[in-house]
């Protein structure tokens, strides 16, 4: 288990984190909720994955991601309990949920090798803008130690995962999928 799901929820929150950019930024509450939620929205595509993928090389991924994940958000809960801080909802992890619904969507109407390219597509992008999130936003915004910790520390792999992603798109790529 990686932390660095937090990560990869944190980021992709972040693609909707320009009402902060004014701003002074998301709370440490609201980073928590950003990271939850969006680790939330990988392990649900994972789930899905797992289940409609008949490619060994996707699946691999999907278990990856469904374990790596809940791994990240296990650790966040004891930190927040830790920590007796209460999430908070926001537009960031709002959109995050919505991008999710609307992936999980999508993913439910295909199938094959149209399922495997869409899933891994969007795994490449999310966890990209995820490390841009951690990397311009969450980290430097993170105001209690633990929690930028921990963000820190779950850095690498998110790193990890995008590569894995990418090497699992490229071999989509050549088989035609």
């Amino acid at each position: 288990m990686k932390p660095v799901h937090i990560a990869c929820a944190a980021a992709l929150a972040l693609t909707s984190l320009a009402p902060y950019a004014q701003s002074a930024g998301p709370t440490d509450p609201q980073i928590a909720a950003i990271v939850v939620t969006a680790n939330q929205v990988d392990i649900d595509a994972g789930k899905l994955a797992e289940s409609k993928t008949k490619s060994k090389d996707v699946k691999a991924f999907a278990q990856q991601m469904v374990a790596d994940h809940s791994g990240v958000n296990k650790a966040a809960a004891d930190l927040v309990k830790k920590l007796a801080v209460t999430p908070e909802d926001n537009p960031t992890s709002q959109s995050l949920k919505q991008g999710g619904d609307a992936n999980l969507s999508k993913l439910k109407t295909l199938s094959g090798s149209s399922f495997d390219k869409s899933y891994i597509d969007h795994e490449v992008a999310y966890h990209e803008s995820v490390l841009d999130a951690l990397d311009k936003t969450l980290i430097p915004g993170a105001k209690n130690e633990e929690l930028k910790a921990l963000l820190v520390k779950v850095r690498p792999a998110f790193v990890a995962h995008l590569e894995h992603a990418r090497h699992v798109q490229a071999e989509l790529g050549k088989s035609g999928a």
